[in-house]
């Protein structure tokens, strides 16, 4: 369906009226400014009438607090510094360990010894040492029962001292007042500790730093008390494990015939290196004698004298040659007085002879005895080379056993190097054991001294404190209380819009960013007077038209405004409306528009520009250049691109396109999608429909109400005949305006009044 209605005369622009300011309505006291902002000038003048009520609780908790921190009885803190240095001397590590560097404590380890400060086991001595529980001061049932706390503890707010033990309502107390941790990038651990008396406050915490101290020496000979123990164990069951291994051996080496001899060598190994140098011995003889005898034999045969060693060191022979030479001798001397033939010499030449031939025979007798000591080497090597087979076969078969017998050897060596190394280890702690100074990891640097000036409470602080929650909170509440009651909505119960994050598919939408506030009045134009409640217009009646009983006619004063008010009171009933008629384009605009800057001071207005012909919109907008309807339709903008916000008021704009857009795009069926997101973003949509021309019915009269917008020359009966026309194309109810929004009558957003 389209619906096409009459037109008379020509548009004329009108872009500037809705820059001209309008007679206001009549003022509706806020606490907001044109812009949006808070009007704080008239918070100032609430909070001063209500001074009272800021001033009698601020001096009343001024007064409560300071009684409240002279009743509390004093607490006087003191502290003592420790340092972890890790103390241990290189003389009490283990051997094994003094040359090795110790890597420094960190953080963690820091961290840990100050857990070890907290732990209950020191603060049971701390108590003990320092007698504690009979101070009442710790121990709150010493001071008798109290009513105030009894009631409590019934009502589970607090507990009843007389259901813990003595040693838990101690160990509370001490807690309460204990604090220990390590300082910032350092070693160095603080200690606190408060108590209403000063001297027992710093002799607490004294005794704590040397409680530690004890307790880490304690620990370090309880971890060599602990060890010891151990290692005497493990010693004594390493002792009958030695022992048995080395009988194993024992036993397997006598069993098999492996016995050691010297150098830590077999028997049978031993006993073939003998043979064999005596066989290399009995070889070297045999060799020896067969060259002298082979020498002497060869002499003998050659007739030449007989020089061997062993014929020269001969004593038969060493005295039968010196015979000879007394013979020769004689035989020499007798031969100058003695002719040859005498008998004398024939008898010296005999006995010559005769010596020459024993010596012959004894160089014989000796070469035969030299080659019977080579026949009895020969038979010597025979033996011995006989044994070393022997032995060889017997080494050969016992090479296995010997195998055996060397891992039971390594076992045997292997418990007893574990033996010893667990007996030095024994002395070692047996000694850091006895040593009654074993060094701490850390050491008390600085004491703690008895304080004069109270920790607790801190009187100027909590005062002070208590003063200004009291003035700020009272300030807020006035505040805020001022700020709800004059800024309710006229419209009670009225939800806040709910953005809504995809409609369809090729559409998603978001609820639109708050924009950029403008300024209330357009740069270009001057500013606007100041409106006094006496500027307001008198009413104006308007008569009703008897010749359309069906029509809905204005007829009080203010026709625009209380068709304004007439919406808005009709809350969801209202949430679409379509401003239309047979007026120009122009003026059609100017009088969505000036309908939108009323209703939005009431509620949430967005003005939809299907008309696309008019420049109002793009005038008034922020942003001129801005995307509209066709952009979305194509995909090309967002939501948050194409609403804009009214330049004079709180009315967010959505045009029709940019200049030159394709006007098929309105008929797109995504174009209904995008008004339903409008409508559950904001309280009011107002969609400016011009002629309605070429744009489908459904889209501006589904679950909408028309504003009808006629010429002023348009007769009472084609107006009555024209709402029939609009209620049977589907609107559900239709609103004819006596005539088109003049210059005069296009609304500017008047002052804002706050309530005093």
């Amino acid at each position: 369906m389209r619906l096409a209605f009459w037109r008379a005369g020509k548009d004329k622009p009108v872009v500037q009226r809705a820059m001209v300011r309008p007679a206001p309505s009549a003022p509706k006291p806020v606490a907001a400014s044109e812009s949006g902002d808070l009007d704080l000038q008239a918070l100032g003048h609430a909070l001063m009438r209500k001074r009272s009520w800021i001033i009698v609780p601020t001096v009343l908790a001024l007064v409560a607090s300071l009684a409240a921190v002279n009743m509390i009885t004093p607490r006087y803190k003191s502290e003592a510094r420790i340092l972890i240095d890790g103390r241990e001397s290189v003389f009490l590590r283990p051997s094994g360990e003094r040359n090795e560097e110790r890597n420094p404590l960190d953080a963690e380890a820091v961290t840990s010894q100050v857990q070890l400060l907290q732990s209950r086991d020191l603060a049971r001595e701390i108590i003990k040492k320092n007698k504690l529980a009979e101070r009442p001061e710790f121990d709150p049932v010493l001071q008798g029962s109290s009513p105030l706390k009894s009631l409590l503890a019934l009502v589970g707010i607090g507990r009843d001292p007389f259901s813990l033990t003595p040693e838990e309502r101690v160990l509370e107390a001490y807690y309460e007042r204990f604090t220990a941790y390590a300082v910032d990038k350092s070693r160095v651990i603080v200690v606190e500790f408060q108590s209403r008396d000063p001297e027992l406050a710093a002799r607490v915490a004294n005794s704590i730093a040397e409680g530690y101290l004890v307790l880490q020496q304690d620990a370090r000979q309880q971890q060599a008390r602990s060890a010891s123990q151990w290692l005497s164990g493990e010693i004594e069951h390493l002792r009958k494990k030695v022992a048995e291994a080395e009988s194993r051996v024992e036993e397997f080496r006598s069993k098999s015939s492996l016995f050691v001899g010297t150098n830590n060598t077999t028997l049978s190994n031993q006993q073939m290196g003998e043979i064999n140098t005596q066989l290399n011995n009995a070889r070297a003889l045999k060799s020896d004698a067969e060259s002298k005898a082979r020498l002497i034999k060869e002499m003998l045969q050659s007739g030449k004298p007989i020089e061997a060693s062993e014929v020269l060191n001969s004593e038969t022979i060493r005295r039968m040659s010196e015979q000879r030479v007394t013979l020769r001798a004689q035989l020499a001397e007798q031969s100058s007085t003695l002719l040859g033939g005498h008998p004398r010499i024939k008898e010296l030449k005999a006995q010559l002879a005769d010596i020459d031939r024993q010596l012959r025979e004894e160089a014989s007798k000796i070469s035969r005895s030299l080659e019977n000591d080579a026949r009895l080497a020969v038979g010597r090597v025979d033996g011995l080379v006989a044994s070393l087979d022997q032995l060889k076969k017997q080494a050969s078969s016992n090479n296995g056993q010997d195998v055996q017998l060397r891992a039971l050897e390594r076992e045997a060596k292997a418990q007893r190097d574990l033996l010893e190394s667990y007996l030095a280890k024994y002395r070692e702690a047996n000694t850091r054991e006895n040593i009654e100074a074993a060094p701490a990891d850390g050491r008390i640097i600085s004491r703690a001294s008895v304080s004069n000036t109270p920790a607790y409470p801190k009187k100027l602080p909590i005062v002070l404190i208590a003063t200004l929650a009291t003035l700020l909170l009272t300030s807020g509440a006035i505040a805020t209380g001022e700020l709800l009651r004059v800024t309710a909505p006229r419209r009670p119960g009225a939800a806040s819009p709910e953005v809504v994050r995809e409609i369809a598919p090729e559409i998603v939408l978001a609820a639109p960013p708050e924009p950029v506030r403008a300024p209330a009045i357009a740069p270009e134009l001057p500013a606007a007077p100041t409106v006094e409640a006496d500027d307001f217009p008198e009413p104006v009646l308007i008569e009703p038209t008897i010749d359309a009983p069906r029509m809905d006619s204005v007829v009080e004063s203010g026709e625009i405004e209380q068709v304004a008010d007439t919406l808005v009171g009709a809350g969801t009933a209202a949430r679409k409306v379509t401003v239309l008629g047979t007026a120009s384009s122009e003026s059609i605009t100017l009088t969505a528009l000036t309908l939108a800057r009323l209703m939005a001071q009431q509620a949430k207005v967005v003005v939809v520009d299907l008309v696309a012909s008019s420049q109002t919109i793009p005038a008034v907008s922020v942003d001129p250049a801005a995307p509209g309807l066709a952009e979305l339709m194509q995909g090309e903008a967002s939501f948050a691109q194409i609403i804009t916000r009214d330049r004079l008021s709180r009315v967010h704009l959505v045009g029709a396109g940019r200049p030159g857009f394709d006007r098929a795009q309105l008929q797109s069926p995504r174009l209904t999608l995008a008004i339903d997101a409008l409508l559950r973003v904001y309280d009011h949509v107002l969609l400016d429909a011009g002629s309605a021309s070429d744009l489908p019915a459904e889209l501006l009269t589904s679950q909408a109400r028309a504003v009808v917008v006629p010429e002023a020359s348009m007769a009472q009966d084609a107006r009555a005949l024209m709402c029939d026309q609009l209620r049977a194309a589907g609107f559900f109810e239709v609103t004819m305006l006596s005539k088109p929004c003049e210059a005069s009558d296009a609304v500017e957003p008047g002052p804002r009044v706050v309530a005093a």
